[in-house]
């Protein structure tokens, strides 16, 4: 697949294929004109260049820094400052530009937090094995580990998501049209903006009650009236709330008994 190397002329360009969390997928190479590569058109932007590219054999967490320009077409700096790209999927590869066809791919991995520096971003790719630097034992934890709804927690949230709209705003408060199930359902959940400048975006609800809620940050982007959003019930991650409000205490993944380091203080007496 890397016959295209072996030609006594260098045709070689950079294809960077970005995909985010949303789906959204943009291609772009250092070309001086537009590529056309498995579907997708990969835009001449030289504006973004890659750092030396380094491959080992080792365990250690390669990455490498992507900077480019922003572009109104592309990657824009309302998109960068809303968080949209942390946590993109990306591929380096490079290609031979008179033949599209065969790639050689060089990096792959995530974006770290992109950052905005004058007219141009910057931001990490941590590669696959930037995976190890995670923690692989649990410690143990008076609350839950677990998700709500995940594979470990098994509470189905097919019923604990609704659609609602914003008819009120104040700051990081908003006021929906459809009330809470019970009281402070969405407490500790998600809200995802379906629509408006927000769209794609979620953030973590603090509280809520009937038909408030208070988001834990403010939105990225203004919010207007009217615009959807999808709330998810949540969970305090306590004992109490899983077993009583969900009936879940035999998927509990926390030691709500376990004595703490408390235990070592106390004498007799005392």
């Amino acid at each position: 697949m890397t016959s295209f190397l072996d030609s006594p002329l260098t045709t070689l360009a950079f294809c960077w294929r970005l995909e985010r969390r949303d789906g959204v997928a943009l291609g772009f190479t250092s070309h001086d004109r537009d590529l056309f590569l498995d579907g997708l058109l990969y835009r001449a932007a030289p504006g973004i260049a890659p750092s030396a590219v380094t491959l080992a054999d080792g365990f250690d967490a390669g990455s490498m820094d992507v900077a480019g320009a922003l572009s109104a077409d592309g990657i824009s700096e309302a998109d960068l400052e809303s968080g949209r790209w942390d946590g993109a999927g990306v591929i380096l590869f490079a290609v031979d530009w008179e033949t599209p066809g065969e790639t050689l791919v060089l990096a792959r991995g995530e974006l770290g937090a992109a950052e905005r520096k004058g007219d141009a971003f910057s931001a990490e790719l941590r590669g696959a094995v930037a995976v190890l630097e995670r923690t692989v034992v649990e410690e143990t934890s008076p609350e839950c580990r677990a998700a709500l709804g995940d594979r470990r927690c098994r509470v189905d949230l097919a019923g604990r998501r609704v659609l609602a709209r914003v008819s009120g705003i104040d700051g990081a408060a908003l006021e929906m049209d459809r009330a809470e199930p019970v009281a402070g359902a969405y407490g500790y959940g998600m809200l995802r903006w379906i629509d408006g400048a927000n769209a794609g975006l979620s953030g973590a609800v603090l509280s809520s009650a009937g038909h408030a809620i208070v988001l834990r940050d403010l939105p990225a982007l203004p919010v207007a009236i009217g615009d959807r959003a999808e709330l998810i019930e949540g969970c305090d991650r306590s004992l109490a709330m899983c077993r009583g409000r969900f009936g879940n205490a035999v998927n509990f993944r926390g030691e709500p008994h376990l004595p703490g380091n408390d235990l070592l203080t106390r004498y007799p007496g005392a």
